[in-house]
């Protein structure tokens, strides 16, 4: 599975601290981030993450193209929904592609733990089928 990371500021440290909790099991999967995301996981976990620009550059655009082109499987996106962000909008687009792509998202540490412990069941093997 391809999974895409991405988390404002304020939720970087949740990022840090999930990745490590479930480092075993994003270890078996293609990881890709957002720029400041991916450097602060990949040096924290020594997972292997492809880092795309930081948030406010443009990483999120980066990472909706890949969605677009069926090149994600699972969004991580964790948000801090009490400070608007100046690309805000581009966050309602990234959530809106996966929508449209009908790609698995997290928007916080609750639905996350749903989603990687539906992954390491095997409930998103149909992404795979996909794929085929």
């Amino acid at each position: 599975m391809n999974i895409a990371l991405i988390a404002h500021d304020a939720k970087k440290e949740l990022m840090v601290q999930f990745c490590i909790a479930y480092c075993g099991i994003l270890s078996r999967h293609n990881l890709c981030a957002t720029g400041t995301t991916g450097k602060i996981v990949s040096e924290t976990t020594g997972l292997k993450i492809v880092k795309f620009l930081s948030g406010a550059q443009g990483g999120g655009q980066q990472i909706s193209a890949k969605i677009g082109c069926d090149e994600v499987d699972m969004l991580l996106f964790f948000r801090d929904p009490l400070n608007p962000k100046p690309h805000e909008p581009n966050d309602m687009n990234i959530l809106r592609i996966c929508d449209m792509h009908n790609i698995p998202v997290a928007t916080n540490i609750a639905t996350a733990e749903v989603l990687i412990h539906g992954l390491e069941r095997g409930d998103l093997d149909w992404r795979d089928v996909m794929h085929r």
